[in-house]
């Protein structure tokens, strides 16, 4: 198969660099353009980024100048955005126009209603919705990826939805590494739970009931589920955790609970979807981010400790890796959804 050339926006950022690691090695896609902020355009990439990964910085990548984070000539059809969410909505924005197709992990265009907010196990589908976002007069198109935390909370509820998923309290112990670098001050950080992530709890309330909607007469409906979320920032590097609660309008049994999960189909035939989307993980004291975030190469959602919830019906434990399965790396698998369905 050849590969298609690809941007990436946000290059020398956390995300940024997120997908210069995992598409390095991909078989569809190949870096080939970097844009990044004015400070950095005209650079080499070593030059530029701080590299923070413990994967090694590719040579090709890391020879690549950097550009600015704008429309042109040579920047390929399809590109990747890591931006932070301050520059993202416009720059996002004059791409599509330009003609490019942006597979984003911002938050700017989530919400819009006729751009798909995607994780392709979950609600594929919604990518019926880049006819309805054609009307805009643009002659490229968005595509979205959730929020870190709504990535590893939707997949969990996903398998759950056909036993009349109504309400859901979830508390996310959430990693460093996704507040970006140099992100959460030593100081507030270390023997400390910081209990507030600006916006996140939003976040996780509205682009939930999104993702788990259903696509219909060129919109997609809302999922009905009522869902409470508190989030806190914890000391550690990677992996997001989530304490959740859920409830259900036909309380099925525990066995009916797994075998969901267990059942969740795979996607075939994309390289960076897993075998697994969501394990369930039997030990007593499972899933943890240290054990369990890389699991499935970073994109499995873990998931643990199904007991009886008194005040809803059940109560578990999940866990994702927050800058692979919830921000670079799903992108990276819309976008290979994307070109098995003939989009690119």
């Amino acid at each position: 198969m050849t590969q298609i050339n690809v941007g990436i926006l946000g290059a020398t950022g956390m995300v940024g660099q997120q997908f210069i690691a995992l598409l390095s090695r991909h078989p569809w896609f190949k870096v080939a353009w970097l844009g990044a902020s004015e400070r950095s355009a005209g650079k080499k990439y070593r030059d530029a980024a701080a590299w923070r990964l413990s994967a090694p910085l590719p040579d090709a990548i890391a020879d690549l100048e950097v550009q600015a984070a704008a429309p042109s000539a040579s920047a390929p059809q399809l590109v990747f955005s890591g931006l932070d969410s301050s520059v993202a909505g416009e720059i996002e924005g004059a791409f599509a126009q330009a003609g490019h197709t942006i597979v984003s992990n911002s938050r700017n265009y989530r919400m819009e209603a006729d751009v798909p907010l995607m994780i392709p196990e979950v609600n594929g589908g919604h990518l019926a919705l880049l006819k309805v976002q054609s009307q805009r007069g643009w002659k490229g198109r968005i595509v979205t990826n959730p929020n870190c935390s709504t990535v590893v909370l939707s997949m969990a509820l996903a398998p759950l939805r056909q036993f009349g998923l109504s309400k859901v309290t979830i508390t996310t112990l959430q990693a460093i590494s996704g507040a970006g670098y140099p992100g959460v001050a030593s100081w507030d950080i270390l023997g400390n739970v910081i209990p507030f992530i600006d916006g996140e709890e939003q976040k996780i309330e509205t682009e939930t009931k999104k993702i788990l909607g259903c696509f219909a007469n060129g919109r997609v409906d809302p999922h009905p589920v009522v869902i409470s979320a508190q989030t806190t920032r914890v000391a550690v590097h990677d992996g997001h955790t989530e304490s959740i609660s859920v409830g259900f309008d036909h309380k099925p049994t525990e066995e009916q609970l797994l075998q969901a999960w267990a059942s969740f189909k795979p996607l075939d035939g994309l390289p960076t979807a897993p075998a697994h989307p969501v394990a369930y993980l039997r030990e007593r004291n499972r899933p943890q981010p240290a054990l369990d975030a890389h699991r499935g190469d970073g994109m499995t959602v873990s998931v643990g400790r199904l007991r009886p919830c008194p005040i809803l019906d059940y109560k578990f434990i999940a866990l994702g890796h927050n800058t692979i399965r919830g921000a670079a790396g799903v992108a990276i698998l819309n976008a290979e959804l994307m070109r098995r369905e003939g989009l690119l």
